[in-house]
């Protein structure tokens, strides 16, 4: 399957999670940044709370592009088979160096509060394709340490692999394509363009003020 944009794998995400999660207030959680815009129209059709779930992945040494684990804000880390025989001084600074990414991205994107609490909430964690499940994995624990009542991961595609890895942290797994050729996500997108910070700043401050107007 081949997508014409995120915008377009959301809408077909959102199709499949309508039947079971419309009007029952789940909490959206983008992967940031290239899930942004999937989890803002998710979550507007399911009738949802958007927020964004910090995880960066944890680089191998010589080989940014590569996973080799995932580390969250509060500093939980999660690392491959492969990043288990890296050596420990390396992913101790790279850690540190993700973990330096995370919080400015939460100064940036939410300056005047934390994450949403998922406690007994139906949590969807979005995002737009995962390679080795890393980043996803270690979203899906973090989101289970706050005790939500599901947790659910939506994603366009996903290589067989990480599909079987994130099957063993989410309560539903929504991956709308699973093909045996996977080699980047951005192959199955016609248009798979760089999301920045500010546009993630600009989504989560125009959900604030909606929740504000509501409210």
């Amino acid at each position: 399957m081949i997508f014409q944009n995120r915008e377009h794998a959301a809408r077909l995400l959102a199709r499949r999670l309508t039947a079971y999660y419309k009007n029952k207030n789940p909490l959206v959680l983008a992967i940031p940044r290239g899930a942004i815009h999937m989890a803002e129209i998710i979550a507007d059709v399911l009738g949802g709370e958007m927020d964004v779930v910090l995880v960066h992945k944890l680089r191998a040494p010589g080989q940014p592009e590569l996973a080799v684990g995932a580390i969250d804000e509060a500093g939980n880390s999660f690392l491959t088979g492969y990043g288990r025989y890296i050596d420990s001084a390396y992913l101790d600074a790279e850690k540190q160096v993700q973990l330096e990414i995370l919080r400015k991205r939460r100064a940036q994107y939410t300056p005047s509060r934390g994450a949403i609490d998922p406690h007994d909430r139906i949590v969807i964690v979005v995002d737009d394709g995962i390679a080795t499940g890393s980043t996803m994995t270690a979203a899906l624990r973090t989101i289970r340490r706050g005790k939500p009542k599901k947790l659910v991961a939506a994603v366009a595609v996903a290589s067989p692999n990480a599909a079987r890895a994130i099957a063993r942290e989410a309560d539903t797994v929504v991956c709308l394509s699973v093909p045996a050729d996977f080699s980047a996500v951005g192959q199955f997108f016609r248009d798979f363009s760089q999301v920045s910070d500010e546009e993630v700043t600009v989504i989560l401050q125009k959900t604030e003020a909606n929740i504000s107007a509501v409210s």
